[in-house]
């Protein structure tokens, strides 16, 4: 039973560490290659975990072997254009000007209920409101309105808005993050200011409390338990 916790956890370890050097991605956003080897790598492990008949460098071996493939096939898709559109695929428009693209839509196999779908999530309802949608390698829909659709910016208005920056969690879950609290420049002092501001005495009953740069605090009390 204990050999068999410590294989999991070798190999769970092990399949964390080498997808983080993949980088940052959502599975929704895996290229092909990048999902083919997620499938492949969970059946790998899968085997010297069930069967401790196997040894461990027979499943680690195969996974570090697939992994230094796709870190080679990242380097060679950075430096070679012609290369990652073999491998991945190029974007495809399958609207343009208002218009839908029905053989591209055909040969992508990306029914009209997908389409609509995916335009209703970015907030468009009407096609011929879109100058460009685009099917990108990944699976997902890019939106390009026409530029009289798109919402007006501050700087078409001419106003200039103050940059209240990136707001940091001050306090989490009723835990105090104290270098938080340093770096946005407050003590405990100003924090228990903001306390009694929103009727609170303990830190324990904030869910949330964060702070920009202009000085901005958003505050979430807990929530009773019913």
């Amino acid at each position: 039973m204990v050999i068999a916790f410590i294989r999991t956890v070798i190999l769970y370890l092990f399949i964390i560490a080498g997808i983080r050097l993949m980088g940052k991605r959502q599975v929704g956003e895996l290229e092909p290659s990048e999902l083919v080897l997620a499938l492949i790598i969970a059946d790998l492990a899968a085997v010297p975990m069930q069967d401790y008949g196997i040894p461990l460098l027979a499943g680690i071996i195969p996974i570090l072997t697939l992994l230094s493939m796709t870190m080679l096939i990242s380097v060679l898709s950075m430096k070679s254009v012609k290369f990652r559109a073999l491998l991945c695929g190029r974007p495809s428009i399958i609207v343009e000007n208002g218009r839908l693209h029905q053989r591209e839509m055909a040969r992508n196999r990306f029914t009209v209920d997908e389409l609509m779908e995916e335009l209703r999530m970015k907030g468009v309802t009407d096609i011929s409101t879109v100058k460009y949608a685009i099917l990108e390698t990944n699976g997902q829909i890019s939106v390009l309105l026409y530029a009289d659709q798109k919402p007006p910016i501050a700087q078409e208005m001419a106003l200039s808005p103050e940059e209240p920056g990136l707001p940091i969690v001050l306090i989490n879950d009723g835990r105090v993050l104290d270098h938080n609290l340093k770096a946005r420049g407050y003590d405990r002092v100003w924090l228990d200011k903001q306390l009694k501001a929103h009727h609170v005495k303990r830190t324990e009953e904030v869910y949330l409390l964060t702070a920009d740069e202009l000085g901005r605090v958003y505050f979430a009390p807990k929530e009773e338990n019913k």
